[in-house]
Parts: structure tokens; C-alpha cells; sequence
């Protein structure tokens, strides 16, 4: 019997200031295509295209189309899923935005996964053999994290990456912010794996640096603490989402350190309280944040922390005091988001029952791109004070003062990160 064919893809979304990063080189490796090609039998012979680094190949013969996508880059995978269709290849598309809304997608696939797709996929595969695919495959429970495959890393182009690579060690997180599509489409779950495998599965990359994928890392203390102390012998350097929270136990932030933690990418998303209560992101304390980022950097930890603009207490003061707490704090490197009302969150449903989302065009909710009406400025004045503010930031003034201001090991971290943004901050209109 030949061998079928599976074709995977990641559509890339050319708006905004997506795509390809400095040295022509795309971002992390996403895991769910690589994961999705590690659970297929072997009688199928899988090719990946993330057409972030390679353009989609639609000549290609294949039994099955696979695509997932950001919200943001849901149009082009609709595009490419239909192109596919018409030439008689069936398609199934999964990932947040397609769980949120499934029936949507259903226009352009013959058939969805909704949610994680570890306990469906062989299922559907097998439908698919005796041709009885279903339009909607949903797992009765969440994957547990137990005896996971190793991604097949060996079907990308790793160098093509700038983040090389990552993995997994949880899934989900303990907080529920109101903008937040992890918790709006998977609920508040904390699944952890098993610190031998994540050591395992650590000690299997080449090289020393690797990233967590993880919503939050330290999203479980005890787990967190466990796993660091169990990577500290393998001399390794890492980066990982975390809660500014992890300040609060100061064996946990050593450890973090300890254990190679270089960077840690922080979501402050506002420098008010009453901007963090309105999206329900209370625990976070804005008067703390000053002396929790002069722990951070006591500890040997490099931070990038992230801002959301547009919130409902913002006017546009907002911009200069933002920058203002980075430059006076030394947050080493920031990115910045524009608030974005996805579907399958809190925010999404009060925002459309408030008729307050102005652009349904989902190649836009990229969060560089304003797509409801402010409360207290207009949507011109939040998108020129976001596109102000990353150029701000990243002058080379601006760089070299959070850069120097620190000689240690982490200079090399800084300085990378820092020019890399500098290049996307400068493809950015100049505010009139």
C-alpha cells in the first residue's frame, strides 16, 4: 500500500509587524504542528511548511491538509485551506481561534479539531481511512501531560527560528484575564509533566539554549521549584513566561536563575491598578512592580516585560508615563500590544455586546492594530501612541541606557533582543 500524505501548514500574516525578525529569520518554533506530526503513524509521510520562512507549495499532492493559526492569521489559512478544497485535498484546521469559533471555520475545512488534539487526532485519521470523517472532533478531557511525544523537530528548519528550541512543561494557567484566549477556549487548567521527561526532553537539544512555552511557568510553585532544581546540572540557558508574582518566593526566583533562567518575559500589561482591575488581572500590584523588577535584577534575571495600551482606564497619557516607568525601572527590553477583543474571551463578548469592536477583519487582530473604539481617546490617537512609544523605546538612546546600565552576563540577552526590536520598531509609521 503507498504511503499517504499529510501536509501541515502555518500560514504567516504579512500585515502588522509579523513574519520574518532580524537576519531573516522567523520567531519561536510553534509547537502544535511538529507535535501533530510526532502523534501520526508512521504509514503517513508528513511535511511541515511554516510559510513564515517558506512560501506554501499548493501544487503539492496530499491525502490531508493540516492548518492551524493565530486569530491573526486565520484569513490566510482559510485562503490556503480553500485553494486546497478546490483542487479535492480535504482539509482539517485546529487551534484557538478555530475552537472559538469552529462552525466559522467549517466553511473552509471538512473538519475541525476543537481544542487539543492529542486524545483526537489518530481517531480522525482513522475516519478519515474509512471515510467517515466528522465535521467537529473535541476531546472529553484535557491532555494530561503524561508520556508526551518529542515534536518532530527534524521536519523544520530550526536555524530559520530565532528562538530555536522550545517545549512544554505545563499547559494553562491559574490566573483568568478577561483578554486572555488561553483560559477563554481551555479553562482554567494547570496540567504539569512530569519533571523526567521535561528533563529528558531538555537534555535532547542540541546546544545550551532552549525556551518554555509555558503560559506560566511558575504558575505552580512547587512543581516550578522541582523542575528547576532538576535542570540546574544540566548547565543550560533558558527563557520562559512567568507572573510577576514569582517575586513573591524568593527561593523560587533563585532557583529560576539557578537553573539557567536568563530572561523572563513579564506581562505588567498596565502600570495602574485600576487599569489591571478592569481586566481582572488584580494580583498583579502596581505599586510592587518597582521592587519586584529590582529583585528580578538582583537575582541575575534579565526581563521583557509586556504592556497592553487601550485599556479602559488609558487616555493618552498612557504612553510617555509607560515609557517613563521602563526607563526609570531598566526594564531591560518591553513589547507592547494594542488591547484586542479576541474571540473565546470575556473581552470579545463585552466588547460586541457594546458594539464597541469597529473591524471584524480578523487579519488585523494582531494586537498591532487597533480594531474597537477606545473610552478615552480615539482609535487614531491609540494606534500613533503605540507606534510612538515602540520607536521611543527603541532609539538607540533609549537602548543603549537600559543595555549599559548593567555590566553582566545578560548584556549579550539585552543587546539582542533590544536591536532585534529596534528593527521592528523602525518599519513603524512616525506619528504625525
Amino acid at each position: 500500500m503507498p504511503q499517504k500524505k499529510l501536509l501541515l501548514i502555518l500560514p504567516a500574516n504579512p500585515r502588522g509587524f509579523w513574519g520574518k525578525v532580524h537576519s531573516g529569520k522567523a520567531g519561536l518554533i510553534r509547537l502544535s504542528l511538529p507535535t501533530i506530526a510526532a502523534l501520526t503513524p508512521s504509514d503517513w509521510d508528513v511535511q511541515i511548511i511554516d510559510s513564515r520562512v517558506q512560501e506554501i507549495d499548493h501544487s503539492i499532492k496530499a491525502d490531508l491538509v493540516g492548518l492551524t493559526a493565530f486569530t491573526g492569521e486565520v484569513p490566510y489559512a482559510y485562503a490556503a485551506a480553500d485553494r486546497f478544497r478546490k483542487a479535492g485535498i480535504p482539509v482539517v484546521m485546529g487551534g484557538v481561534h478555530v475552537s472559538a469559533l469552529p462552525q466559522e471555520a467549517l466553511q473552509h475545512a471538512d473538519s475541525v479539531v476543537v481544542g487539543e488534539a492529542e486524545y483526537v487526532w489518530k481517531d480522525l485519521l482513522r475516519d478519515l481511512e474509512n471515510k467517515r470523517l466528522k465535521p467537529i472532533y473535541h476531546a472529553e478531557q484535557f491532555c494530561d501531560m503524561l508520556n508526551m511525544v518529542a515534536p518532530a523537530y527534524d521536519l523544520m528548519d530550526v536555524k530559520m527560528h530565532g528562538g530555536g528550541y522550545a517545549l512544554q512543561a505545563t499547559r494553562g494557567c491559574p490566573f483568568d484575564c478577561d483578554y486572555c484566549a488561553v483560559t477563554g477556549v481551555f479553562g482554567r487548567t494547570f496540567r504539569m509533566r512530569p519533571v523526567a521527561e521535561v528533563v529528558s526532553a531538555v537534555k535532547a537539544f542540541p546546544g545550551r539554549d532552549f525556551f518554555f512555552l509555558d503560559d506560566n511557568i511558575c504558575g505552580n510553585s512547587a512543581y516550578a521549584k522541582e523542575l528547576f532544581k532538576a535542570i540546574v546540572p544540566l548547565k543550560k540557558r533558558w527563557g520562559g513566561q512567568t507572573s510577576i508574582t514569582f517575586t513573591r518566593d524568593n527561593e523560587l526566583l533563585r532557583l529560576y536563575q539557578a537553573s539557567g533562567g536568563r530572561y523572563a518575559l513579564i506581562g505588567f500589561e498596565t502600570i495602574t491598578q485600576e487599569g489591571l482591575a478592569g481586566v481582572n488581572k488584580p494580583w498583579n500590584k502596581a505599586a510592587e512592580y518597582a521592587g519586584a523588577v529590582r529583585q528580578i535584577h538582583a537575582a541575575g534575571i534579565n526581563i521583557l516585560g509586556s504592556f497592553i495600551f487601550g485599556l479602559d482606564g488609558d487616555d493618552i497619557s498612557v504612553f510617555d508615563r509607560t515609557l517613563e516607568f521602563i526607563m526609570e525601572n531598566n526594564i531591560d527590553a518591553a513589547q507592547f500590544h494594542i488591547l484586542t477583543p479576541f474571540p473565546g474571551t470575556r473581552l470579545y463578548d463585552a466588547m460586541k455586546a457594546q458594539n464597541r469592536i469597529i473591524d471584524t477583519d480578523w487579519a488585523k487582530f494582531t494586537t498591532c492594530e487597533v480594531v474597537y473604539t477606545p473610552k478615552n481617546m480615539t482609535p487614531g490617537q491609540l494606534q500613533d501612541g503605540y507606534h510612538r512609544v515602540y520607536r521611543q523605546t527603541y532609539s538607540i538612546p533609549n537602548i543603549l541606557k537600559r543595555v549599559l546600565r548593567r555590566f553582566d552576563s545578560g548584556i549579550v540577552y539585552r543587546s539582542a533582543i533590544n536591536f532585534s526590536s529596534r528593527n521592528k520598531a523602525r518599519r513603524m509609521p512616525k506619528p504625525a
